[in-house]
């Protein structure tokens, strides 16, 4: 039984980072000295026990979530480690939704890498308290000074010097501490379980001056008292400046930096120090904010156990043995296994089975969980991702978390007819797992469309479904998802009149639409004064334009970013209908977008290339065919790095010619930029394309 830790001595916190700066590797060392695990995990062996998925063994990264406990110092740790790629987004994204604090983790090396910078702008929107650490000392080409100077400037960060390495690469023995002023030596013989403090070498004496002088000016500046007190030259005590670095770090003003090499054992303890010393408590954060959904008036949950009961479903995992985990974060009072809540968001009564703490892939049944807990429950039958749990007497609806569309796809089909329904099952179960993993079926082909955030996230999902369901399928090359635009403001009216022996159908709708910026989706206004449609009617138009838009009228892509307001229309007292209004709006649009000189649009990926020096040339140009433009280039480990924007259309494949051209010595990552307008040739040829298919279809048919 995991015991109940108070309020303030739990610390949900998550690991953030690019991918391969050694998150999974530091949480396997954090659960080996806390007693959590006998042994250590390594990712390189396939034993990492926060991997625990097949495929995470195989491949050596990490592709889901996974949510562990321990204790150090007497507090409860509650540890998310993330996956670092990109096309896993949606797992840091849930995380950090729901945790307190979060230790970034950077290569020492590769220092701010393009997936860092992603991740830390997702803990700045939900204003996450962060501590920095940088990893991989010990590898050659190590810089710490230079990765300091890239998390201030790429990423707006005010980093403070907690700790000096003393040596790199392969002279790197420990860390320096700045406050206490001591060096910390590993022993290589217990793994790094024992170290030792003893005084810093003379060597190190003038550069050791400079950072503890700068780390007494960056804390002082953050308290008046301390700021008196350090210009009048009296002594700042250890306690006086730990509370004020905690302070500091939870308003989000500084950022303390640590250092290590994970792999070779040293400098984790400290870190874990700095988890409890400097990151938040549920006391220390604000009282979670959600809305009443009788008054519409917000409310606030403060972190009390003896509160009314509230909590947030952020991640669902299938189990073949019990079905789905639901992942929640309790923000407010107790829930006991047995009872029965509330899904605020869905207005439905649900029953909590079993309630249990979770070590990765392990279970520990608890009797119940209280506020400030991260825990899983099984027995949820309609909740989903991002949904409210509450008690029915004293409601809530907490801000759902929204999540990337996809960008590609794929059509799948069983090696075998009679596997049909077990895949759209397995399909089925994968995306109420996964919101940025999406399924339909095409309604001209009749083909199953599985949609997601890239080709590996396309590809561990057909493994999973083959792994865990045995379906075997086949999947279609990968297919981008466009989406189509307007450019200019027009009206549409559409009029649906059908007449026959009895009730008739009768709807009017005149619409106006005009474009939006890139990114601001689908916006829809009524403007109607005087009843010329009655209110009744009005979520049909609403309802009719939003499934319009579903599909556009170049391609059949879906419609973004255009604002739609009902001006007008006409009803009859006897032969109009909701049916009657929804198709008449449909109509409506279709012809304002005919004249709204639609266009085409595509994902664009921001590309970042390592490569060495003799390749450059050879790299850029590639960029070039690919319809790629170089947004800039910089020097890191003896490597330039060049980075673009390439539409996703032109990277299929890429990572073999990226081989091919530079002898293997190069790496790439690409991430989701923004949509842009596919060039008219190429828009031509797909809108060419798409209508010679969907004609064959229809021939087929």
């Amino acid at each position: 039984m995991t015991q109940i830790a108070p309020l303030d001595k739990i610390r949900n916190i998550g690991i953030i980072a690019h991918i391969d700066a050694g998150k999974t590797t530091t949480t396997e060392r954090i659960l080996y000295y806390t007693g959590k695990s006998y042994k250590m995990g390594e990712v390189d062996a396939g034993s990492a026990v926060m991997d625990w998925m097949e495929q995470e063994q195989e491949r050596g990264i990490t592709i889901t979530s996974a949510a562990t406990t321990c204790f150090w110092l007497g507090h409860r740790i509650n540890i998310i480690d993330t996956p670092g790629h990109v096309d896993f987004t949606v797992e840091v994204e849930r995380a950090l939704r729901v945790l307190d604090g979060a230790i970034g983790i950077f290569c020492a090396v590769g220092g701010v890498e393009p997936q860092s910078e992603t991740v830390w702008r997702q803990a700045e929107k939900y204003h996450i308290p962060r501590i920095a650490y940088i990893n991989k000392m010990d590898r050659m080409g190590a810089d710490f000074f230079s990765c300091v100077k890239m998390i201030k400037e790429r990423l707006g960060g005010y980093p403070v010097l907690m700790q000096l390495p003393l040596g790199s690469e392969n002279k790197f023995q420990g860390i320096i501490d700045l406050l206490k002023l001591k060096a910390i030596i590993y022993e290589e013989e217990s793994l790094g379980a024992k170290f030792f403090e003893r005084d810093i070498p003379k060597e190190f004496s003038p550069e050791v001056e400079t950072y503890r002088t700068a780390l007494l000016e960056a804390v002082a500046e953050l308290d008046d008292e301390l700021m008196e007190k350090y210009l009048s030259g009296q002594e700042l005590s250890v306690i006086e400046l730990e509370k004020t670095i905690r302070r500091g770090t939870i308003n989000n003003k500084i950022l303390p930096v640590f250092c290590g090499a994970s792999f070779r054992n040293k400098g984790v303890q400290p870190l874990l120090e700095a988890i409890v010393k400097y990151l938040p408590s549920p006391l220390d954060i604000p009282a979670i904010t959600g809305v009443n959904p009788y008054t519409q008036e917000q409310e606030k949950r403060e972190a009390n156990a003896e509160s009314p009961f509230s909590a947030l479903a952020f991640k669902i995992m299938n189990d073949p043995h019990v079905g789905h985990l639901h992942f929640i974060r309790v923000y407010s009072g107790t829930l006991s296994a047995g009872s029965s809540i509330f899904n605020s968001s869905r207005e439905t009564k649900e029953r909590v089975g079993r309630l249990l703490n979770m070590h990765a892939n392990k279970r520990e049944e608890a009797t119940e969980v209280r506020a400030g807990d991260i825990a899983a429950v099984i027995g949820l039958k309609k909740t989903l991702t991002g949904d409210t749990l509450c008690v029915k007497e004293n409601q809530i609806i907490f801000e759902a978390i929204k999540f990337p569309g996809p960008v590609i796809s794929v059509a799948i089909e069983p090696k075998t007819q009679s596997d049909q329904e077990k895949l759209i099952l397995a399909l089925n179960k994968l995306s109420q797992e996964d919101p940025t993993f999406v399924v339909k079926v095409d309604k001209d082909s009749g083909q199953t469309i599985i949609s997601g955030m890239g080709e590996l996230h396309l590809e561990v999902i057909t493994e999973r479904v083959s792994r865990e369901f045995n379906v075997m399928a086949n999947i279609s090359n990968p297919q981008v998802a466009y989406k189509e635009t307007i450019s200019q403001q027009t009206r549409g009216e559409g009029r649906f009149i059908r007449q026959t022996g009895g009730r008739g159908q009768f709807g009017c709708v005149s619409l106006k639409i005009a474009p939006l910026c890139r990114g601001e989706g689908f916006i829809f206004e009524n403007q109607i004064v005087g009843g010329t449609i009655p209110r009744e009617y009005i979520p049909a138009v609403e309802k009719g334009v939003r499934e319009a838009i579903e599909s556009g009228i170049l391609a059949g892509y879906p419609l973004v970013d255009l604002k739609v307001s009902l001006l007008d229309g006409a009803f009859h007292e006897v032969d109009s209908s909701e049916l009657a209004f929804k198709i008449a709006a449909s109509m409506a649009l279709k012809e304002a977008v005919k004249k709204a000189n639609p266009l085409l649009l595509e994902p664009i990926m921001q590309v970042e290339a390592v490569v060495p020096g003799e390749f450059v040339g050879e790299v850029m140009a590639d960029f070039s065919s690919r319809r790629g433009k170089v947004t800039g280039m910089d020097f890191r480990a003896g490597a330039r790095v060049i980075n673009a924007v390439i539409p996703l259309a032109e990277m299929f494949g890429y990572a073999t010619s990226l081989r091919s051209t530079t002898q293997g010595r190069a790496n790439f990552s690409m991430q989701f930029s923004h949509y842009g307008e596919v060039p008219i040739h190429i828009a031509e040829q797909l809108i060419l394309g798409t209508n010679a298919l969907y004609r064959k279809k229809k021939t087929v048919a």
